[in-house]
């Protein structure tokens, strides 16, 4: 008589890596995941993948959301969205990832310091003088 193995084993399930960013709400959709890994924004333990990559657990994952880039190794998988403490469990950021993203926001802070937004938009006359002025350096 034969034992079904399939049932027996505890095995980790396999899982895709735009499900398992978007189980870990890195991007809202799936399909937004699996643009963003096609674009080039994703990369799998330093390389560029597809979407249908199996995620293992140990591998580092850097995610571009925006201006900042995220360095996370896998700690835990999971195909179901979890809520956001929960989600937060199967990643761990390094610390370098961390260190630069501050960096990263700080000079972004001082530098919106230096060049402020106008309170109005220009009118007529005073964007020819922004064109003009431009046009010049």
């Amino acid at each position: 008589m034969q034992q079904n193995t399939k049932h027996t084993t505890a095995e980790a399930p396999l899982v895709r890596l735009d499900k398992w960013l978007w189980a870990c709400r890195f991007y809202k959709t799936r399909a937004l995941a699996k643009s963003m890994i096609e674009g080039g924004k994703v990369h799998y333990n330093g390389q560029r993948c597809k979407a249908s990559k199996t995620v293992e657990i140990g591998a580092t994952v850097k995610v571009t959301q925006g201006t900042d880039e995220k360095l996370v190794i896998v700690e835990a998988l999971s195909e179901k969205r979890l809520s956001a403490p929960l989600a937060q469990a199967l990643y761990t950021e390094t610390a370098e990832s961390v260190d630069l993203r501050l960096r990263r926001a700080e000079l972004r802070k001082t530098n919106s310091l230096f060049a402020p937004h106008p309170d109005t938009k220009p009118d007529k006359k005073e964007r020819r003088q922004l064109l003009l002025l431009k046009s010049q350096q």
